[in-house]
């Protein structure tokens, strides 16, 4: 398919490829599982995927696969991994949203086996990125194998663009990749120091929520950290 060389295209993989890269080394990946990916601009509803079977730190644009709504291998020359169609496909869709980062990262992945089913957004500065940005899907019904479940998943996100998944990890999405990563690699150093905090037994200070607000106003409207972050990552995973 000559459109997956295309410039464009080209450099979204290369983009795709260094996120995973990033996650591999910031300790966000498991084993050969979880999915990242990002749509094509074009309206097509096609997606770029990484492929079944590599560790996240081997991962390199040429690997990158292309998939159609539906969750469809259209190109690359790796299989694709059932679970990471149903999941991607759905929230691509009915979330609307182009960049879909789907992980088991360990600190989050904790709160999301909490009762409270996710971090709390008025504790550390990092976390107050996050407020009023997430969702909490308390259902888990094992390992997503078919379409419903898929699409189970992208509605309990209600529209937010971060989702804690009960019994299961996080999806953390974005119109950039770069502004994607830098939030999944946030939403992980958040749940990491509340985790942390818990287990000293100490009382937590919670922050007003109006300041956890702005704190996330103030955050979400300058991302040029998040770009440089990228971009020095891109020099050195």
């Amino acid at each position: 398919m000559q459109e997956f060389d295309s410039s464009d295209v080209a450099r979204l993989r290369t983009g795709l490829a260094v996120a995973l890269r990033a996650a591999a080394h910031h300790g966000l990946a498991e084993g050969v599982c979880n999915h990242f990916s990002i749509e094509l601009p074009d309206a097509s509803g096609r997606f770029l995927l990484n492929p079944r079977g590599l560790l996240w730190s081997e991962v390199q644009a040429d690997d990158v696969v292309m998939v159609d709504a539906q969750g469809r291998q259209l190109a690359g020359r790796h299989p694709v991994e059932p679970t990471a169609m149903f999941i991607h496909a759905a929230v691509h869709r009915l979330c609307r949203q182009a960049c879909v980062l789907h992980t088991h990262m360990p600190y989050a992945t904790a709160l999301a086996l909490t009762g409270q089913g996710a971090l709390d957004t008025t504790l550390s500065q990092n976390a107050m990125r996050f407020h009023e940005r997430v969702a909490v899907d308390r259902t888990y019904n094992g390992l997503a194998l078919d379409s419903g479940e898929g699409e189970r998943i992208a509605r309990a996100m209600q529209g937010r663009d971060v989702a804690f998944l009960g019994n299961h990890g996080v999806i953390v999405c974005g119109a950039r990749i770069d502004h994607a990563y830098d939030d999944l690699y946030y939403l992980e150093r958040a749940c990491t120091h509340e985790v942390l905090a818990r287990s000293t037994g100490l009382p937590l200070r919670q922050a007003d929520p109006a300041l956890a607000r702005r704190v996330c106003e103030q955050t979400m409207g300058e991302r040029l950290q998040s770009e440089l972050f990228f971009e020095a990552l891109a020099r050195t995973v």
